[in-house]
């Protein structure tokens, strides 16, 4: 658990530093005063918590101050912490109960699809899974270059096809080929899309039905990687992804690189999505497993 805590501390070095260092700095006052908790909901907020979450947190925890009889600011941050752990959900135990599992992985441009990919199929070739990757991103140039430069370097075979060809038709013969060479795992990477671009998100689907096609009851998982430092404005993208494709989960990349950080909050409450993993560096080994107490300690600091 030691170094759980030690890899969580490290990641969010820059966010508990800044948005949330200030809530910290704060709420190292030693008695409560009138202005607290305005100035808690600004912080809150410009953090990335999310409106809706800002005011049912801060609503308990002054009800707790109240009913509680609490005076000093040292209770008010272990309240507050303990009502922001509340609001996140424990990612549920990923079970890979079919063969192959068919994880399609979804997202806006930029957002650190291709790599979270790379990443998982580290982690996943790690745990003994046998696992093809399937470089369905035929838009953008050079991402499917960066896939099978990824799939050389950690030993993992990557199904792809011609630039601006049919993503759709890669999908299908990526879930073909991990049928055919009874692999555990397909993790297909999908082009960066706006949720705007009816005629992307219509493709986008195509992908979805196709995998089915392929395998019937594929996708089994549908992963929305969301990037960390574009804060609520990624939250209308996302219900986009989720009505389109029925996403099940999130991937919250680029965690360390942000700010705020406290989109987690707000992907729970307004998406009802798990966040199952995590982005704390660079290195394959820094996507890690979303850990909720880990998280809202290290953001507040102990």
């Amino acid at each position: 658990m030691g170094n759980i805590f030690s890899k969580w501390k490290e990641g969010l070095a820059k966010t508990s530093k800044a948005a949330f260092g200030q809530i910290a700095t704060l709420l190292g006052a030693t008695q409560i005063t009138d202005g607290i908790w305005d100035e808690l909901e600004a912080l809150l907020i410009q953090a990335d918590v999310g409106v809706e979450t800002t005011i049912a947190v801060l609503d308990k925890v002054e009800g707790r101050v109240d009913i509680e009889g609490m005076t000093k600011t040292s209770e008010v941050k272990k309240a507050l912490r303990e009502e922001l752990r509340a609001h996140l959900s424990s990612p549920p135990v990923i079970e890979f109960t079919h063969k192959p599992t068919i994880i399609l992985i979804v997202g806006v441009n930029g957002s650190g699809k291709t790599t979270s990919i790379a990443k998982l199929g580290k982690r996943f070739s790690n745990q003994g899974k046998k696992v093809i990757l399937g470089a369905a991103d035929t838009f953008r140039a050079a991402a499917v270059d960066q896939l099978e430069i990824w799939g050389e370097r950690l030993g993992l075979e990557v199904i792809s096809g011609q630039q601006g060809g049919d993503s759709a038709a890669v999908a299908y013969d990526a879930v073909q080929a991990a049928v055919a060479r009874s692999a555990d795992i397909c993790l297909i990477d999908t082009a960066g899309r706006l949720h705007t671009r009816f005629n992307l998100m219509e493709e986008l689907k195509k992908v979805h039905r196709v995998t089915a096609k392929a395998l019937p009851g594929a996708p089994h998982q549908v992963w929305l990687v969301m990037d960390s430092t574009t804060g609520q404005n990624a939250l209308q993208q996302a219900r986009a992804f989720k009505d389109a494709v029925k996403v099940n989960g999130v991937i919250l990349a680029k965690l360390d690189s942000s700010a705020k950080g406290g989109m987690a909050f707000a992907i729970q409450k307004e998406l009802g999505l798990p966040i199952l993993f995590a982005g704390l560096g660079e290195k394959p080994e820094d996507l890690t497993p979303f850990e909720p107490d880990a998280f809202v300690t290290e953001l507040l600091g102990n």
